[in-house]
């Protein structure tokens, strides 16, 4: 049994920019402005936004030559080979999940206990996963539109919000292209492409999509959305309430609301955030779970993950696995206060896959050359050069400036690589000792009704 192609650009849009813009993405957009001077945050921001148009375009143009629910590492095995394909993606969507429903869960909690002190903060994401759960059990149309309706309604709120408050502080830029000196930049550039991570993990749905390059058109489409709400909404948090308040802050968002809309600011950015942790959820849930399907199809995970409802057409026991993942992320997360390593280890891993989707487009015009690319990038090899270059040098200034993420990102490795160099061999062992027997039965079926 197969997915259901069901999915259009607007979903794709959705999903593309929901998995982007979290909770704790306004964390990361005040960084940006706390490197800069003035105003000019939006500077790094849409250069962010640019750097991650080169990854894109490299994903895209993968994509369009190998369009399957496994991704990366369907891509990395042809570009390189079965082990390094298995240990990246591998540990790619374990970075991801943990890292996406810890970091979200942990400013949830910090926001929801301000709101609702009776109440236990892991009790709200313990709903909220189970409320994703099943609708993402009762098909990937539901998922869709509820992923289309929230993401929408906050890019459109967002904008709204933050050309509303420019337009009450009377704001007007000073020295608009003066954003200080050059580490600076670097660092909120850095801090700015990290805004956007995530995008790409749309590219799982393309067995789903009714057309294929649904996929590259809508990454485009959410970078540009998102390069310029992250912008205006960035510009307008600094424009109202000082950095350094907002920098001490776990949801600098609420702060903002609070200080242009008073109590009810807050109580609608509340609702915003909640409304935004579920559709982070729900679009890690709807991803991750067809990146887990496609693994399991193909013997690296166990077959049980392979298993589509037949009435819904839905991968039911990946997103159940990925419900109690999800738990348990969460709930070390709230218990040891380590969001911040979480971010770290994130966007390290997202500039290593970036690096070697670069690297992959190189290897693969070189090893495939006549295979059809409906996407193929301009400009020869400049992209995907610039790509590993810029996004290698991403990951080791991250991992460099945060210890505890490369400590925690070794440890995750040798786990991984310890997993691909000893389940994964039996995986497909067991699975080659049972293709015999599965061909022999029709034999003997055909021989009972010649015997007949």
């Amino acid at each position: 049994m197969q997915l259901k192609r069901v999915l259009t650009l607007r979903t794709v849009v959705a999903t593309s920019a929901g998995l982007t813009m979290a909770s704790s993405s306004f964390v990361a957009a005040v960084m940006v402005a706390n490197y800069v001077l003035g105003d000019t945050a939006w500077i790094a921001i849409l250069i962010g936004g640019a750097l991650c148009f080169l990854a894109a375009a490299c994903f895209s143009e993968l994509n369009g030559l190998l369009p399957t629910a496994a991704g990366i590492r369907l891509y990395f095995s042809r570009a390189f080979n079965e082990q390094v394909a298995l240990t990246v993606s591998l540990l790619y969507m374990l970075v991801v999940v943990v890292g996406v429903v810890g970091v979200e869960s942990y400013i949830l909690s910090k926001v929801l206990n301000e709101a609702f002190p009776a109440i236990p903060s892991y009790a709200w994401i313990v709903v909220m996963l189970m409320l994703v759960t099943g609708m993402n059990l009762r098909g990937i149309k539901i998922a869709g539109v509820f992923q289309d309706v929230i993401t929408y309604s906050l890019i459109v709120f967002l904008v709204l919000i933050g050309l509303f408050a420019l337009g009450k502080v009377g704001f007007k830029l000073d020295a608009p292209f003066s954003p200080g000196g050059a580490v600076g930049i670097i660092n909120a550039v850095a801090v700015g492409v990290f805004l956007f991570v995530g995008f790409e993990w749309v590219t799982p749905l393309v067995e789903e999509v009714t057309q294929v390059k649904q996929i590259s058109k809508g990454m485009m489409i959410a970078l540009g959305i998102l390069s310029v709400v992250y912008a205006i909404f960035t510009v307008a948090m600094t424009a109202v309430v000082p950095k350094e308040v907002l920098i001490a802050s776990p949801a600098p968002q609420l702060v903002f609301a609070r200080a242009v809309l008073g109590d009810f600011g807050a109580s609608l950015m509340i609702i915003i955030i909640l409304a935004t942790s579920l559709k982070t959820f729900n679009a890690g849930i709807i991803s991750v779970s067809r990146f887990m399907y496609a693994s399991a199809r193909e013997h690296v995970l166990p077959a049980v993950f392979s298993k589509i409802s037949m009435r819904y057409f839905t991968p039911w026991v990946a997103i159940i696995t990925l419900f109690f993942i999800g738990l348990v992320a969460s709930g070390l997360t709230l218990l040891t206060n380590q969001y911040l390593v979480l971010v770290g280890l994130a966007a390290a891993m997202s500039s290593i896959v970036y690096a070697m989707v670069g690297l992959a487009v190189i290897s693969l015009r070189r090893r495939m050359p006549e295979q059809v690319r409906p996407y193929l990038i301009k400009g020869g090899y400049l992209v995907p050069i610039l790509t590993v270059f810029i996004f290698t040098l991403l990951a080791v200034a991250v991992l460099s400036a945060d210890l505890s993420a490369l400590l925690y990102m070794s440890i995750a490795f040798v786990a991984t690589l310890v997993y691909v160099n000893t389940v994964v061999p039996r995986l497909k062992k067991k699975y080659e000792t049972r293709k015999p027997a599965a061909r022999r039965r029709p034999a003997r079926a055909t021989k009972e009704v010649e015997g007949k």
